[in-house]
């Protein structure tokens, strides 16, 4: 299961867990996000586990909930790159729609 996987890194938008043949990459603001397929990602070329999120207008748009990064192809640090993106992505809307939160 998922949550038993050791955590190899973290911060405060991500994990990154150690599977058997992958790392994964999962994205914190996404926990509880039932999973309704699991596909490829078309930015990152890997497979991804994604859920439906609905915006104000109910427009329902497909969100990746975790990568998983094959072994054999990427390594903790290739897979870091993704990660420290994704924790710019959410710390740069965090700053911009809650200036005085830290």
């Amino acid at each position: 299961m998922l949550l038993d996987l050791p955590v190899l890194e973290k911060g405060s938008f991500y994990f990154i867990k150690e599977g058997k043949d992958d790392l994964i990459l999962e994205d914190k603001t996404k926990r509880g996000l039932t999973i309704k397929e699991v596909s490829l990602d078309e930015k990152l070329n890997v497979l991804a586990d994604k859920g439906m999120i609905h915006d104000m207008d109910g427009i329902g748009h497909w969100v990746a909930i975790r990568w998983y990064f094959p072994k054999k192809s990427f390594n903790l640090s290739k897979v870091m790159i993704h990660a420290l993106a994704l924790e710019k992505k959410y710390t740069e809307l965090r700053e911009l729609t809650c200036p005085d939160d830290d």
